[in-house]
């Protein structure tokens, strides 16, 4: 099996689709490549490529077309003959490499392999001679180069105007002059786009048509065209740019500094220097300079800006927090756990930044169609041009002049960028959110279900047991049943355990101490209070050291049937109380089902838990329920579904459900941790919500609404300015303003989905 080697690199520059074809074709042509795929809004390039082949020609090739190739930073990555990624620790673990079957996620994986030390990319002699330069982060738009040259063109045109009205006879050529300011560097980029494989470039089109113009003696109309078609390509790179900032904006939301105790004092350190295992200091009001655990303190964290959760959790030792949460009003000491470059943060910039290279069957249908869409334009505007002056004695000056406004109204860049700019920003507007799509497909086919599969255990439910009833009995009340059976566990750390000490801790009791614990294997925990002998477990157990009422018995037998455990305190020789526990089902499990439904998606529950627990669950959620099911019976179930007609997605923790993950259209992490939930399914929900699953849905459903809203405005566009060129309504400043017009009026659709905010903003 022959394997091959993926490396990305950075491409500073970008800002269009016309940009991407052209560093897409030039990577293309090396040898060696077999695959690229390319993102606008991340500016990144993933090439996929055999062990020889020259990198350093590549980024050659590329810096020539005037933009900046930077290798990232290498992770081991492995592609087989068949194009399936497969990496160190494999990322995606079995759980997704089925999606072929259906939609093909274009696996050129998202990671580089290194062949060297040096940087292959970092030329910059060729670049500054284009408009694509490469500019820092922040830099005001009008101090880009791009800006400066469309500035440069519109001051040579008003000056042309000027002279051409005051001495007529030189318009001409001060109208020459003004064309040839915008256009010389225009056509330097034709030229380059055409020696690397794209010979039908829009700045190839808007050089023959400058020049055409320059024929037929319409300077005066050429000059505006580079004018607005240089105006154009500035507003687009401003549209480009707000996409990237929305979602590296995240990254600003981790402190520059945080503070490590050294020697009995605070000290501040760069937070990108932390290393796991350090212990920071984190004060009331201050971002979480790190992904770590608490190990002293409490305090309220408030995690919106990573989740969207708008409630303020209480966490206390033990609780994982994350990098740029919000601290409330107590000290805490956090142990790190992940280095900057693999906090949550980072790793949802990084995820959506490689997801945006993976494209949506819609935008790779869009790529293949405009291959033959600009050259079949091109011809067509060529035979306007020619043939009715040659076989109906049309005027050669008219017709050319329609010829080249039609090579201008077929330029495909709003076509192009219709469905990649809906797709990032619908990606970067969920990862805000905590809802991770991995690629354009994903995003695609979750708008698409009909039917959803969820766990029970850390999906629709809690994950962990808690306290339902308290039954006090024997004259005992409910405070005595809980603070004898906190005694008892205190030094437990066993679920039930925990969920009784986490009642007791919510009711703030005292707990009186107890001595001579000890726990009976498969029993229960035993143990003094005072002079008190305590026995806390089962009720075959408790029925050992006490007689159990006829009416005790019923109620335990009630409580049972409703999935819950119960727990049996005895004190001394008699039963003074009864704990029911169950891991109870999300707060908003009936809200987020009931949208799943509103959304015309059938919910079904798939467990391992026994009948009566399972039926407890189903019941509350008013859900179908499947149950005692082994991972083979779940994938079974899947595509039995499948096999009716249905689209199905399946919701898990990513890790025990693997059969039926890899079985199901859609597979979605939620419930199964951070790790999990970033790397193993095809999309993830980054906290506990269910009501995130429908918004997830109607994300993508927004997302394709709006490139077909996109689509229609492009093609729309230019069918109506073909029409009025042809019948000579309309001529060449029209004609740039119909291309660059539908190429800012979609970009600036798409950006719209920046906006969304999930939940309310679908009302």
């Amino acid at each position: 099996m022959a394997t091959e080697s993926t490396t990305r690199f950075r491409i500073e520059g970008m800002d269009c689709a016309s940009c991407a074809a052209k560093v897409d074709t030039a990577a293309r042509r090396v040898t060696g490549v077999t695959d690229v795929t390319v993102s606008v809004t991340a500016q990144t390039m993933a090439v996929v490529h055999g062990d020889g082949t020259d990198l350093t020609a590549l980024a050659d090739k590329v810096t020539k077309l005037g933009y900046r190739a930077t290798r990232m930073p290498p992770k081991e990555t492995q592609v087989n003959s068949e194009g399936h990624a497969q990496s160190d620790g494999d990322e995606r673990s079995g759980c997704c490499d089925h999606h072929d079957q259906d939609h093909n996620h274009d696996h050129n994986d998202h990671h580089g392999h290194d062949h060297g030390d040096h940087d292959h990319g970092s030329h910059k002699s060729e670049a500054h001679n284009h408009v694509h330069e490469v500019v820092p982060p922040g830099t005001p738009w009008w101090r880009t180069s791009k800006a400066q040259l469309m500035l440069a063109s519109g001051v040579a045109l008003l000056v042309a105007m000027i002279v051409a009205h005051l001495i007529p006879a030189v318009a001409f050529w001060v109208y020459c002059a003004a064309i040839a300011v915008g256009i010389v560097p225009i056509a330097r980029r034709a030229v380059m786009a055409a020696l690397a494989g794209t010979p039908f470039s829009i700045e190839m089109l808007m050089t023959i048509a400058s020049v055409g113009a320059v024929f037929i003696g319409a300077t005066q109309e050429a000059a505006t065209v580079v004018f607005l078609f240089l105006v154009g390509e500035l507003l687009e790179g401003f549209a480009a740019g707000r996409a990237r900032a929305s979602i590296q904006g995240l990254t600003k939301l981790v402190p520059d500094t945080a503070r490590i105790e050294n020697n009995g004092r605070l000290e501040e350190v760069p937070a990108d220097s932390l290393k796991v295992g350090m212990i920071v200091t984190v004060r009331p009001g201050d971002r979480i300079p790190a992904d770590g655990e608490i190990v002293k303190g409490e305090s309220a964290i408030n995690e919106a800006p990573v989740t969207g959760e708008s409630i303020a959790k209480t966490k206390s030792v033990g609780a994982a927090v994350f990098a740029g949460t919000v601290n409330g009003d107590g000290v805490i000491a956090v142990r790190v756990t992940a280095a900057a470059s693999d906090n949550t943060i980072a790793r949802v910039v990084r995820l959506v930044e490689e997801a945006q290279e993976v494209k949506a069957p819609t935008e790779r249908f869009i790529d293949r169609f405009s291959r033959y869409y600009t050259p079949a334009v091109t011809l067509v505007a060529a035979l306007v041009a020619v043939l009715p002056p040659l076989f109906a004695g049309g005027d050669w000056s008219e017709w050319l002049y329609k010829g080249l406004a039609i090579l201008l109204i077929g330029c495909p860049c709003a076509l192009v960028i219709s469905t990649p700019a809906a797709i990032a920003a619908g990606l970067s507007a969920g990862a805000r959110r905590g809802l991770l799509m991995k690629g354009g497909a994903v995003l695609e086919s979750v708008g698409r279900i009909t039917a959803i599969a969820l766990d029970k255990t850390g999906t629709l439910t809690e994950g962990k047991p808690k306290v339902t009833e308290i039954i006090p009995l024997g004259g005992a009340t409910e405070a005595d049943v809980l603070k004898l059976a906190a005694a008892l566990e205190a030094q437990s750390s066993h679920p039930l355990a925990r969920a009784i000490l986490d009642e007791a801790a919510a009711r703030k009791y005292d707990l009186p101490a107890a001595r001579e614990t000890g726990a009976i294997a498969g029993k229960g925990v035993r143990g003094k209070v005072g002079d008190t002998a305590l026995f806390l477990g089962s009720a075959a157990a408790a029925e050992e050291r006490a007689e159990l009422p006829a009416d005790v018995a019923k109620q335990i037998d009630a409580l049972s049937s409703k999935g819950k455990s119960v727990s049996v305190l005895v004190r001394d020789d008699g039963i003074i109380g009864l704990i029911a526990l169950r891991d109870e089902p999300r707060a908003d499990a009936v809200a987020g089902l009931n949208a799943l439904k509103a959304a015309g998606i059938k919910p079904i529950m798939l467990t391992g838990d026994n009948a009566a627990t399972a039926k407890a669950i189903g019941g509350l959620l008013d859900i179908e329920t499947r149950y005692e099911l082994l991972p083979q019976d779940k994938q079974e179930i899947v595509r039995a579904l499948q096999a009716r007609g249905e689209r199905v997605a399946k919701v898990g923790d990513g890790i025990n459900d693997a059969p039926a993950l890899a079985a199901a259209d859609v597979g979605i992490a939620m419930g199964g941790g951070t790790d999990v939930a970033l790397e193993t399914a095809d999309a993830a929900i980054l906290h506990g919500r269910v009501l995130d699953l429908a918004d997830m849905v109607l994300l993508s459903r927004r997302v394709m609404a709006n490139i077909h809203q996109n689509i229609t405005i492009a093609i729309g566009l230019k069918v109506v300015f073909l029409v009025t060129t042809v019948i000579g309504v309309t001529g060449l400043w029209p004609a740039i303003l119909a291309d660059t017009g539908a190429t800012v009026l979609v970009t600036a659709n798409a950006m719209r989905l920046l906006a969304w905010r999930g939940g309310k903003s679908e009302t």
